[in-house]
């Protein structure tokens, strides 16, 4: 998002995506080298989540451990704090501005400085209540939130690069309707995936189906976005196409 020139693309994105991998296998290397460790070493683990951390205590001297510890609180420090950060400004400004006026925005800086604060301060209430339950994992947290994710804005962004005729209510629809369905899926469909596998099924496909579906069919019912729309899109277009 930050990238001085489009033309640096290509390179970001193989660089990007080499790190990604880097990381993911590094993952996966972890997880396969404890299904062979615990049992060997006839650790008891009651948590899977926490093997990395198991397995730096017992092969590293505590020095290096420490290290190793030490590197899974700044990744989450470093992860939690621009969070928390963007959450705070899309709140004031996107938000809280939008609804009190530029005007009283530019001569009541106090207040809005105080409502980026309590919004930090609520969204970390949140955050540890969420985390509060013994009974979930970061993974299936991690999967709920990216199938809300994937199932809002992944239609919108595509149907946004790739089709003249998207409108600004069916984008809304789009995203609402998928967020819901994940979110229904989630809380009344999944439970039921012992009496038949199909309600087992992760959440984001169906949320993308509903998406991709409303999206289209209220952006062909409603009105048809200007002519900038199409002159923009050709903008981008000329502009991937460029070498």
């Amino acid at each position: 998002m930050s990238i001085k020139s489009h033309k640096m693309l290509p390179k970001a994105r193989r660089l990007g995506i080499s790190w990604m991998a880097v990381g993911l296998l590094g993952a996966v290397a972890v997880g396969l080298t404890g299904i062979a460790f615990v049992p060997a070493y006839h650790i008891k683990l009651e948590d899977p989540e926490t093997l990395f951390i198991v397995m730096s205590q017992v092969l590293f001297h505590p020095l290096v451990g420490g290290f190793l510890l030490a590197a899974i609180l700044a990744a989450i420090m470093s992860t939690i704090s621009s969070q928390l950060l963007v959450t705070s400004s899309s709140l004031t400004e996107d938000f809280y501005k939008l609804i009190r006026g530029e005007e009283k925005a530019k001569t009541h800086q106090k207040e809005f400085v105080m409502i980026g604060r309590l919004s930090v301060l609520v969204v970390a209430i949140v955050a540890i209540a969420i985390a509060w339950n013994p009974n979930d994992t970061i993974l299936n947290l991690v999967g709920n939130a990216w199938a809300g994710f994937g199932a809002s804005f992944s239609p919108l962004v595509l149907f946004a690069l790739y089709w003249k005729g998207l409108t600004r209510a069916g984008a809304v629809s789009g995203m609402v309707s998928g967020a819901l369905v994940v979110i229904v899926w989630i809380a009344w469909i999944k439970p039921l995936a012992h009496i038949n596998e199909i309600f087992g099924l992760y959440e984001i496909i169906p949320g993308f189906i509903v998406s991709v579906i409303v999206t289209y069919v209220v952006s062909k019912l409603t009105k048809k976005p200007g002519a900038f729309v199409e002159t923009d899109l050709n903008k981008v277009r000329d502009i991937v196409r460029e070498k």
